[in-house]
């Protein structure tokens, strides 16, 4: 029998994302439908998301209510990430609770194994060290989430957990850091996270040269396939140029802004649905 290498990197992949999240001081919930994927101490939605949706019709008020009183309870904001196409039933129940589908979907996209040439731009790139985990950190979040995330990066990044290792990376301009990444590696698989670019060196390549250079040099260890996650046609195309095929594309549920983290009534009370039964009267033992 022949083994769905493609279905199954698309699985690894997948898990890989979950893994970072928990790597980095997350959890996961697993139930009857999905995973819910929670960071506390991190409340965006990179970090709480609701991962591979699939509930049957019959079931689908009781999952999503019990998925949001996990996040609610937490006044965490998540979104949900479901498969294309998106079955009518799943898109009405997750409407009916607040969420929105975004404009464009989110696609997985998977190295088909080949190494891209050298650059021949002024940019170089190169792995970060533990002693710049201020400056990896400082490319990404908030100041009011940096103490949080630089903490638990610069514990996946020294004391890594076996099978797993994480690696930042630095796109250099004039000796400068203009751009950064997070390379982060779950058994053979490898997820490109957080590429992010100075809003100076925007347009010059070095997003693409961070890309490039995981692929060609495996900073992280050889026999291991690459993912990346696109939210733009644009990206997906560039991907597309650097090797990379899309493997499994999803739409994104997300509240709005100003959407209250509560359930809505269940309706005016009723009677309870069961009754205690007395105990048969007897002879105590």
């Amino acid at each position: 029998m022949e083994t769905d290498l493609p279905e199954l990197a698309t699985e690894a992949a997948l898990e890989a994302e979950r893994q970072f999240v928990l790597t980095l001081g997350g959890f996961a919930l697993e139930m009857a439908g999905a995973t819910l994927v929670t960071h506390e101490k991190l409340p965006v939605p990179r970090f709480n998301f609701v991962q591979e949706l699939g509930v049957g019709r019959e079931r689908q008020t009781a999952f999503f209510e019990r998925a949001l009183d996990h996040y609610f309870q937490r006044a965490l904001r998540p979104t949900f990430r479901v498969p294309l196409p998106a079955p009518d039933h799943v898109d009405a129940g997750l409407r009916r609770f607040g969420f929105r589908p975004r404009a464009t979907p989110l696609v997985l996209m998977l190295s088909r194994g080949e190494s891209p040439a050298s650059s021949k731009s002024s940019v170089k790139v190169r792995p970060a060290v533990p002693a710049e985990v201020d400056l990896v950190t400082s490319f990404w979040v908030s100041e009011r989430e940096r103490p949080e995330f630089r903490t638990a990066l610069e514990v996946a990044w020294v004391h890594p957990n076996p099978h797993e290792r994480l690696l930042p990376l630095f796109a250099m301009l004039d000796g400068r850091a203009v751009a950064a990444a997070i390379l982060y590696r779950h058994r053979s698989s490898v997820g490109i996270h957080a590429v992010a670019t100075t809003p100076s060196a925007r347009g010059r390549g070095a997003a693409s040269d961070l890309v490039s250079f995981a692929l060609r040099e495996d900073p992280v260890g050889p026999g291991a396939r690459y993912s990346i996650f696109a939210d733009s046609p644009r990206l997906e195309a560039r991907l597309e140029t650097l090797g990379f095929r899309a493997a499994r594309t999803f739409l994104e549920y997300e509240l709005p802004a100003n959407a209250d983290l509560a359930l809505p009534p269940h309706g005016p009370p009723g009677p309870p649905q069961w009754r205690p039964r007395p105990r048969a009267s007897g002879p105590s033992r």
